[in-house]
């Protein structure tokens, strides 16, 4: 079987959790024996080079690619990448309306045209969690039969990461860590270090900082406490990045929505007890063993912090997250839907 993976250009720049996704589940894949590409703009490309295409993204980035394998009946699967916090009745509303306005004007897109088309081309979808398999097909009207939920997942080796490493280096252990971009609104970084600057606690925040206002600002009242420490940025294959995991206490991830955010796998994994935001899906993953906040609400997510903080650490999490979330199970689900795809 030969199965090509392609997505949108800026993913190298930008170092999150797709890159991580699609990488590892290429490796695992190619465990269980399915040739695995990835997609170059740059060399020849034809229905004959390959058996299916799985599109990561179902969004303007990807948008024209989808369009042209359509166009040349190659066929592909989607991992969706997709949420909103809008309901999927607003789903519909807003297609409804763009549909009308096209009528009377050519060139009246949104993001949700864009993720139906590539969704209602696509063979199957894979979205990672319930919560975005029911906006795709409630609110975009993509036929249940073609969702299939594919978790993301995590690597076996977070679970043994040396917390001397950062101990060492950094000389901080049972701290609050957050991993993540630092200045992108879904993020919410902001409104956590203004919950941490309530906190009587070490923290630490490892993340790349966007180049814009939201982004000076989170330094800015970062710099504020002298209990927060940032920094720019570990490479999701570093020792010192598992170090940390396994030398925090509290891993809090309080975004506007997460799906369900794999560095909070990773820290699960790690041992650490988790704070999280309950919008994206997140509890189809961490179900009743993490504290859920509200991101907008520095009150609630200062609040769940502490809970965690004065809560004893519970190997049920760590265990959950080991038998239902490593990427080898993620490939063997994505592996059965590509089979029944091409059955």
């Amino acid at each position: 079987m030969k199965i090509t993976f392609a997505t949108y250009q800026s993913l190298s720049l930008l170092h999150g959790g797709p890159r991580v996704q699609i990488l590892q589940t290429k490796a695992e894949l190619e465990k269980l024996g399915v040739e695995v590409a990835l997609f170059q703009p740059w060399d020849n490309f034809s229905k004959t080079s390959t058996d299916l295409v799985h599109l990561f993204s179902a969004n303007l980035g990807t948008f024209h690619l989808a369009s042209v394998l359509k166009n040349f009946s190659i066929p592909f699967v989607t991992s969706s990448i997709f949420f909103t916090q809008h309901s999927p009745s607003y789903i519909r509303m807003m297609l409804g309306v763009t549909k009308t306005l096209k009528k009377m004007k050519s060139g009246v897109w949104t993001n949700y045209d864009y993720t139906q088309q590539i969704c209602g081309w696509s063979k199957a979808v894979l979205p990672n969690t319930a919560d975005e398999g029911t906006l795709i097909e409630h609110g975009m009207g993509i036929n249940g039969k073609k969702i299939t939920v594919v978790p993301n997942g995590v690597e076996p080796r977070f679970e043994f990461g040396d917390p001397s490493l950062f101990k060492k280096k950094y000389g901080l252990e049972n701290f609050i860590l957050n991993v993540g971009h630092i200045g992108p609104a879904r993020k919410n970084v902001l409104q956590l270090i203004r919950a941490l600057k309530k906190i009587d606690h070490p923290a630490v925040i490892i993340g790349k900082v966007s180049d814009t206002p939201d982004g000076k600002r989170c330094l800015e009242e970062a710099r504020q406490s002298k209990n927060i420490l940032i920094i720019e940025g570990l490479a999701n294959d570093s020792e010192m990045l598992a170090s940390a995991y396994a030398a925090g206490s509290v891993f809090a991830l309080p975004s506007l929505f997460e799906t369900p955010g794999i560095a909070a796998l990773e820290a699960a994994l790690a041992g650490a007890k988790i704070v999280i935001t309950p919008h994206g899906g997140t509890k189809d993953y961490f179900g009743s063993l993490a504290e859920y906040v509200e991101p907008n609400s520095v009150e609630s997510i200062r609040r769940g912090i502490v809970r965690a903080l004065n809560s004893p650490k519970s190997p049920e999490l760590k265990e959950h997250i080991k038998q239902e979330f490593l990427w080898s199970k993620v490939a063997e689900k994505t592996l059965a839907v590509y089979q029944s795809v091409l059955k």
